[in-house]
């Protein structure tokens, strides 16, 4: 009874910063308030070493020779990134009101439209890259509402809220796990969409190449792709101008042939992203960790 109180006590105080963070600026236009939380969480980043310490090792795997100096400023600019990427998706209602000043384009739209009409499931696969948001929130403006893959987390406040925001960018919203798997079999087998952020490191994964080095990679997109014959769409919202407008690309599906060529031919694709604009990749996923 006491550890659960204490435990509850301790969520309440760590949600405590993130909450004050998103409420101190409320009134203000949304890409004025994004921009701020975005600036505070690359001070952070930056200059806080336990998260400098997590970018920093990830970056000294992938750019060794970086100078420090660089290093820093690449710090800096992903916590910009990546807190209004968070700032986004936690208002993701509000987020999904501003789609029409992105650019949208690729190949792989149309073999979603496609799908859609022929009532055809579909699997959209991303990473941690630019606003992966954008991408549900593109589709769901198109009529083709988009569920999504999560990892829950484990302070219920900012599950709680994490979790309405990404909800709001389209339903079903799966945990990962067995009941969440089951579920995500039976949408897609219903003609659902689903969308899978396949950068993270997954225990039971297949170490392959990822930005250069192996890493434990998932092949759960790729197996279901292939076992109930569905388009598997590589997707990315690219953060552009002055960070409020995105270039949100499908490309086009990745040729059928086996798991692990279709997943390598993912992660090829992802890392020339992030080699073109690593400021836009999430470098705290300790994605080499145990690897």
């Amino acid at each position: 009874m006491i550890s659960r109180l204490f435990n509850s006590l301790w969520h309440h105080i760590r949600y405590i910063p993130l909450l004050s963070a998103l409420s101190i600026s409320r009134g203000r236009a949304f890409d004025r308030r994004s921009r701020a939380f975005g600036a505070l969480v690359g001070f952070v980043v930056r200059y806080f070493p336990i998260a400098r310490s997590r970018v920093d090792r990830e970056l000294c795997q992938v750019y060794p020779d970086m100078p420090r100096a660089e290093q820093l400023e690449l710090c800096r600019d992903m916590g910009r990134n990546m807190g209004r990427t968070l700032f986004e998706i936690l208002h993701c209602a509000e987020f999904q009101t501003l789609h029409s000043r992105n650019t949208v384009s690729g190949p792989g739209l149309e073999a979603l439209e496609e799908a859609h009409a022929a009532g055809k499931g579909a699997i959209i696969v991303s990473g941690h890259f630019g606003q992966w948001e954008a991408i549900r929130s593109t589709l769901k403006a198109r009529g083709m509402e988009t569920g999504a893959v999560y990892r829950p987390q484990i302070n219920r406040h900012y599950e709680r809220r994490l979790f309405a925001g990404i909800e709001a960018g389209g339903k079903p919203i799966l945990a990962t796990g067995k009941i969440g798997t089951r579920a995500l079999v039976r949408h897609i087998r219903e003609g659902g969409f689903i969308a899978i952020l396949l950068d993270e490191k997954y225990a039971d994964g297949v170490r392959m190449p990822f930005l250069g080095h192996p890493a434990l990679t998932s092949l759960g997109a790729a197996q279901l792709a292939l076992k109930y014959d569905l388009p598997m769409i590589p997707a990315f919202g690219t953060r552009t101008g002055d960070g409020t407008q995105f270039d949100v690309e499908f490309d086009a599906a990745i040729r059928p042939s086996d798991s692990l060529t279709m997943t390598q031919d993912f992660n090829d694709n992802l890392s020339a992203r992030i080699h073109a604009n690593p400021d836009q990749w999430y470098w705290m996923l300790r994605r080499w960790k145990g690897a």
